[in-house]
């Protein structure tokens, strides 16, 4: 394991003193805690945003796209617990 220093503001360091007290926890586990979400976070928004990507090239590249209206009936009637066919996608219109 490696060591990293940071430097807290006093009024910062405080409030995190604080808090990790009321947790029954220490300074440290609070800190490792927040920076751990703060990674995973954006790690799942970096994937999001690669997955997005992919899916926009795909759409770009093939043309095809199912509209709005279409995708909300579809949506709408499978929550709703209906079985129903999946809308066939499209060339895109402007």
């Amino acid at each position: 394991m490696s060591t990293t220093t940071i430097r807290l503001p006093d009024d910062l360091k405080a409030r995190l003193s604080k808090v990790a007290k009321k947790l029954g926890s220490s300074s440290h586990a609070l800190i490792l805690d927040a920076i751990s979400e703060r990674v995973e976070a954006e790690e799942r928004r970096s994937a999001f945003l690669t997955t997005a990507e992919k899916r926009y090239a795909k759409l770009a590249e093939s043309g095809e796209t199912i509209s709005w209206e279409e995708m909300k009936v579809y949506l709408r009637d499978r929550t709703s617990g209906k079985k129903v066919k999946r809308p066939n996608p499209r060339k895109l219109t402007r």
